[in-house]
């Protein structure tokens, strides 16, 4: 009997006990050819930003065939307006413009701001020449 009475009270308890979702930034198709060592030259330790996904995208060179690439929307609050992830001038960490949650570029991780989640990264492949981007 206690044992019927222990798993009727997980029933009830254990849904009540649920975790808060995170939002989902709405999905864009990405598949670009970059070539990172011309004209669109990113120097080790820098930036650049490029007009695709959902609000753009900012790929971070963090050496020299070593890239970090990330949805320029906050994953806090994806639906904002205006909310955009910019570099900030060390130029290793970005900033949501709209509720200024702080991310570090090399791994998207969150260290400032209400956003409890990383960046949303997109997937990467480098043969030392062209720098490809997809989802």
């Amino acid at each position: 009997m206690r044992i019927l009475a222990l798993i009727i009270l997980l029933f009830l308890v254990v849904p009540g006990c649920d975790k808060e979702k995170q939002p989902q930034i709405p999905y864009v198709y990405v598949n670009l050819q970059l070539y990172p060592n011309s004209l669109d030259y990113i120097p080790q330790g820098g930036f650049i930003y490029v007009n695709a996904g959902f609000r753009g995208i900012v790929i971070y060179r963090f050496l020299s065939d070593q890239f970090s690439v990330y949805e320029r929307c906050c994953p806090y609050d994806p639906e904002k307006p205006g909310a955009v992830i910019t570099v900030d001038p060390s130029g290793t960490t970005c900033t949501d413009s709209v509720c200024m949650s702080k991310f570090i570029l090399y791994d998207g991780t969150p260290y400032g701001g209400p956003s409890p989640y990383t960046l949303m990264q997109y997937r990467w492949n480098y043969d030392g020449e062209v720098l490809y981007i997809y989802n």
